[in-house]
């Protein structure tokens, strides 16, 4: 560990005289290039920095205490070495966070998507309430959502749903929901007043470069047709709407938003990019981490992941097993609470896996 934060404090150091060499100032690609990898680093090296000054500090404090013959100096001393001691504890836990794998996607935007599951129309009406759950909470966080496909119901429900979320640390903010949510409740057509138990799929995809996914033209088919709407009733004369379909992975992508087909195929391409870059990622992900499973699941979108039972208004995350008897206001976007108890697991168990 000591040699990974020495290598860092060596990298940090060149990096800084990098970026006030003459030279490297002239060259904007390359500036920003050092800037970027110096900010990722600052905050590591800082702390290490930090580290090795209380390291110092108890050595001369343990010296002092040797070498010192009055007594009263001797135990201020000896409690200052002590102090400089429980400190480097706490900064050596700090460092094996900071030191933790960095998920490459977390400061991305990403593409949403819900789709109704087991439960016929309560299910859709469900996946509508989700919908509208990620809105607020994406809202409260300052970032942008914008439809892309959404499929309704004639009683306000959704089949699915797809979004585009921008904004920093969209995907990090999103990806511990993918997986089946399962609500218990009273349908409002339900008139036995039984509870019945219905079921949504949420997929978060870290949203892909250009760059990233290259698609070839041979390896895909653009259908345009007409948009349609509630009930299946043309809301557009103009054929505008557009299905791509990937033949290597099987993909299909609908964007009927939109009323211009160009925006379409720009919003269905970018979706598209986005689930072949899951699709091979996960490939990749599942062969290195065969024989590893996070304490949050593997995000695969067939795992049941909370229940929503709204007799008893509790939300339950199956994945850390944390119950929290607030889902009216959970239901509402209010999910920083069970967000941030997810990372903490995940986080922990990272550490846990490199012990």
């Amino acid at each position: 560990m000591l040699k990974k934060l020495d290598a860092i404090e060596k990298r940090y150091q060149f990096l800084s005289e990098q970026l006030a060499d003459a030279n490297v100032l002239a060259d904007m690609s390359t500036w920003q290039k050092y800037s970027k990898e110096q900010a990722e680093l600052t905050e590591t090296a800082e702390k290490y920095a930090e580290y090795k000054r209380t390291e110092r500090e108890m050595q001369a404090a343990f010296e002092a205490v040797e070498t010192e013959t009055d007594a009263e100096m001797k135990k201020l001393f000896n409690d200052e070495a002590y102090a400089c001691k429980e400190k480097l504890a706490s900064l050596l836990s700090e460092l094996k966070i900071l030191l933790l794998p960095k998920d490459k996607n977390d400061e991305r935007g990403c593409i949403l998507e819900v789709r109704a599951g087991t439960g016929g129309e309560e299910a859709a009406l469900f996946a509508a309430n989700l919908c509208q759950m990620y809105k607020n909470y994406c809202a409260a966080h300052r970032l942008r959502v914008e439809e892309i496909d959404v499929s309704d119901t004639e009683l306000g429900g959704v089949k699915e749903a797809t979004y585009n979320v921008t904004g920093a640390g969209a995907y990090k903010l999103l990806k511990y929901e993918s997986g089946v949510h399962r609500v218990q409740r009273v349908p409002a057509t339900e008139t036995q007043g039984r509870i019945h138990t219905s079921a949504a799929t949420v997929a978060v995809l870290p949203e892909a470069e250009e760059v990233e996914v290259e698609i070839n033209d041979k390896d895909i088919r653009i259908d345009i047709f007409h948009s349609g709407g509630a009930g299946g009733q043309n809301v557009n004369k103009v054929a505008s709407a557009v299905r791509i379909t990937h033949f290597p992975t099987g993909i299909v992508v609908t964007c009927q938003d939109e009323r211009s087909q160009l925006k379409n195929k720009e919003r269905a391409f970018k979706v598209l990019r986005s689930r072949i870059y899951d699709f091979y990622n996960g490939q990749n992900a599942k062969a290195r981490e065969e024989n590893r499973r996070s304490m949050v699941g593997t995000g695969d979108r067939s795992e049941r992941i909370r229940t929503y039972n709204f007799p008893q208004s509790r939300v339950t995350d199956h994945r850390i097993g944390v119950s929290q008897y607030n889902l009216e206001a959970f239901i509402a976007g209010d999910i920083d609470s069970m967000v941030e108890a997810l990372a903490i697991a995940d986080r922990e168990a990272m550490l846990a896996s490199q012990e």
